[in-house]
């Protein structure tokens, strides 16, 4: 719902998801899609006249996921559990312009995060529920972040642009499985510039500094994107980008346990540093009245310390990790052809990757690639039909085979780096949308028309944080729907 009157207006909304879990045992236990109702709205309230515009939104969820064990044909008891989430974030947005050439804008937000964790021992016999006592069975985690970002916008010239400002972010932690109420905060300053020396090129170079509460950030972190028109139809893009990311506190301190996951917090991870570099050449060889064609090539190249990963503490723990060395790699072509009722387009990308260890631990290499490759498509085609006012829409997906290098024992009991690979599958949706009249309209379609529910996976069984047998869940199956939308505008 949407309200405005003169500089003031109001926006609210609110949506419920009922989902009844997918897969499990003949009793509806064990499922591998685990129950799940939410409840979500919002509001935001906003004022908008000359130089000034503020809004104060605010978000709530609360979510309800119920996980059913297997039972015990031993004593006829099974163990559940359930945990609710309530988030509410809230977030004050403001602008104002002195002038023509000076601008602030400012964000002020705030998000409180709970999830309790409820553990019961039903008794089928007795049909009653005890609550459990093991560690961290019944159990309330806390999170709260905070964010205040300012940010000024002063134009010098036709051909120069500053944009300095300040950021602060700040996020704590609480509960049975947060260790020592933790608080980790980082305080920036940062400036960049728009530099357009012609009208055919666009440089944006930009420099962070950063003070965090509880490790070392570089003393400064540079980075620049720049833009180059060679001509009409062509155009050249180039970025480079030092990174800095300290830990998050769920991977310094949060100890994850439930029936699909037993992940346990690592407070000695070193703060992860990266060098990143992108490029794309974007190509418009057609464009006439309502028909355009373009094609885009582009590439990427990522260099990372201390990445932060998983690793196995044994067969069923896990905990993260840095990896001394990491690289990532890859290129992608995109292709897009609009027409007067026609909007397609079909996408190729080829990503691999590459990890080298930390020296503490003594790892017998069993991969014999530098890099480790995997490819994926994306199409869609959508078309409209305007005598009957709908729209139809196709959209698909192939993940080709991915390879995965995970820590485990290989074949002669030897900590060993090994080679886990996922099978290709591929996704498909057809939605269409016919507008009955100004007021109503119908949405209609199929989700997941292939029915993927699981993909195989050679290494999942002793390697993966899921525990979830020899394959890894892609989806719930082959679904419908249908929806209808009300919308009334009164001037």
């Amino acid at each position: 719902m949407q309200y405005k009157k003169n500089a003031w207006g109001f926006t609210t909304g609110a949506t419920h998801n009922d989902f009844n879990g997918f897969g499990g045992d003949a009793f509806g236990r064990g499922k591998t899609w685990k129950p799940k109702e939410q409840w979500m709205g919002n509001a935001k309230f906003s004022y908008d006249k000359g130089p000034l515009n503020v809004y104060y939104r605010i978000d709530a969820l609360h979510e309800d996921i119920q996980s059913k064990g297997a039972i015990n044909y031993g004593n006829y008891k099974a163990i559940d559990q359930q945990y609710i989430s309530n988030r509410i974030l809230q977030q004050l947005q403001g602008s104002y312009a002195f002038s023509n050439k000076l601008q602030m804008a400012t964000v002020i937000g705030y998000t409180d995060y709970k999830r309790r964790t409820k553990t019961t021992r039903h008794d089928f016999e007795k049909d009653t529920d005890e609550l459990t006592t093991g560690e961290g069975e019944q159990d309330i985690s806390t999170f709260t972040s905070f964010v205040f970002r300012t940010t000024f916008q002063y134009q010098l010239s036709n051909k120069l642009s500053l944009q300095p400002g300040i950021d602060i972010n700040s996020e704590s932690a609480g509960g049975q499985r947060i260790l020592d109420d933790p608080r980790i905060t980082d305080y920036a300053a940062f400036i960049s510039a728009e530099i357009k020396p012609t009208s055919k090129i666009n440089i944006r170079p930009g420099l962070r500094f950063i003070k965090n509460s509880d490790y070392d950030a570089p003393p400064v972190i540079p980075s620049i994107n720049s833009k180059f028109i060679l001509n009409k139809q062509l155009d050249l893009r180039f970025a480079y980008a030092y990174g800095f990311r300290a830990p998050a506190l769920r991977e310094l301190y949060f100890y994850y346990v439930d029936v699909n996951h037993n992940i346990v917090g690592n407070p000695n991870l070193k703060a992860e540093t990266s060098n990143s570099f992108t490029g794309s050449l974007n190509w418009t060889p057609f464009q006439k009245n309502n028909k355009v064609y373009q094609v885009s090539l582009s590439g990427f190249y990522n260099q990372f310390n201390n990445q932060i990963d998983f690793e196995t503490l044994d067969s069923v723990q896990y905990t993260y990790l840095n990896i001394n060395n990491a690289k990532t790699a890859g290129f992608s072509v995109e292709n897009r052809l609009t027409a007067k009722n026609l909007d397609a387009s079909l996408g190729l990308s080829y990503i691999g990757f590459y990890r080298q260890f930390y020296n503490d631990k003594i790892y017998v290499n069993e991969v014999d690639k530098k890099y480790l490759w995997s490819p994926e498509i994306n199409a869609s085609v959508g078309y409209s039909i305007t005598a009957i006012k709908t729209r139809l829409n196709l959209f698909y997906k192939l993940t080709g085979k991915r390879p995965q290098l995970v820590t485990g024992i290989n074949a002669a009991n030897q900590q060993a780096l090994l080679v886990a690979e996922t099978e290709a599958y591929h996704l498909a949706d057809l939605t269409a949308n016919t507008q009955i009249n100004k007021y109503i309209s119908v949405s209609v379609g199929v989700k997941n028309i292939f029915d993927v529910t699981n993909a195989r996976n050679t290494a999942v069984a002793s390697n993966s944080i899921h525990n979830a047998g020899s394959a890894v869940a892609v989806g719930y199956g082959r679904s419908a729907f249908v929806g209808l939308q009300f919308q009334w505008n009164k001037k």
